[in-house]
């Protein structure tokens, strides 16, 4: 062999082997810092002392362009400063926390939200996409189905909550998102809103039952600020309160179970 003629002594296939070891590394390493963009650095006993983050570190500060073509950075997965209204059961580490206050108001456990941005979804198209029937124009629900609209609405305690005003539908999906309730009993004539999949329609004997709460919560359902739209965040925290009412809106939901 000539000086310096190492070529037949390298293995391809092998050096080809190898350099896929690193990629393959080098992509565990930066998926691994990319899932911690939200949810990191962790809130537990050891963070007044030492941000707890694990390895690799968290990512930097990242760049993303949005549908409207505005530009938001995010840095370490924007961490939530919301009051916690909540509270430890017990002295030790990890403990589970009990709401303060109203618990389907509170935030936490099945009535907790994300804190997503407070401006309307849009299609495609740039139209705002859930809306009710009432500006929805084009739309209209099928003779097929029973009309919930000028029904009234029965809350889990069997009392007549309201009577439903109108029907909101995804333009996008062109099927109804929630129903508009009219709530009775109120000082100030007051409509919210309730997600479809909380409720069932009873064409017969013409009522929607809702039975993840009593009559007299739906006084207590978070509003909108716009009678004809509704918000990211705004969805986040009608579902919430429905959703922490399957736990919370009775003692005896909560247990115990046997």
């Amino acid at each position: 062999m000539e000086t310096g003629d190492i070529t037949p002594y390298i293995d391809v296939a092998q050096v080809v082997l190898y350099a896929f070891w690193v990629f393959f590394a080098g992509l565990i390493y930066y998926l691994r810092t990319e899932d911690k963009r939200e949810g990191y650095p962790l809130e537990s006993d050891r963070s007044a002392r030492v941000t707890v983050q694990g390895f690799p570190p968290m990512p930097g500060p990242k760049r993303f362009l949005l549908v409207s073509g505005e530009t938001v950075t995010v840095s370490h997965g924007r961490p939530d400063q919301r009051e916690l209204h909540a509270e430890p059961i017990g002295p030790w580490p990890g403990a589970p926390l009990e709401p303060i206050g109203d618990p389907m108001l509170a935030g936490v456990g099945p009535a907790s939200y994300a804190q997503r941005a407070d401006v309307p979804d849009k299609t495609f198209e740039g139209a705002i996409k859930v809306v009710p029937l009432r500006v929805a124009g084009g739309y209209h629900l099928d003779a097929r189905d029973p009309d919930p609209r000028g029904m009234t609405v029965v809350g889990a305690d069997g009392i007549v909550a309201g009577t439903v005003h109108d029907a909101w539908v995804d333009r996008s999906e062109f099927l109804i998102r929630y129903l508009e309730i009219s709530v009775h009993g109120t000082e100030v004539p007051r409509r919210v809103l309730v997600p479809m999949n909380f409720v069932r329609v009873d064409g017969y004997r013409k009522q929607v039952k809702v039975r993840s709460i009593l009559a007299r919560h739906f006084a207590l359902v978070p509003g909108l600020r716009d009678p004809d739209q509704i918000t990211l965040l705004e969805e986040e925290r009608v579902m919430a309160y429905y959703g922490g009412g399957t736990l919370y809106a009775t003692p005896d939901r909560m247990g115990p179970f046997i």
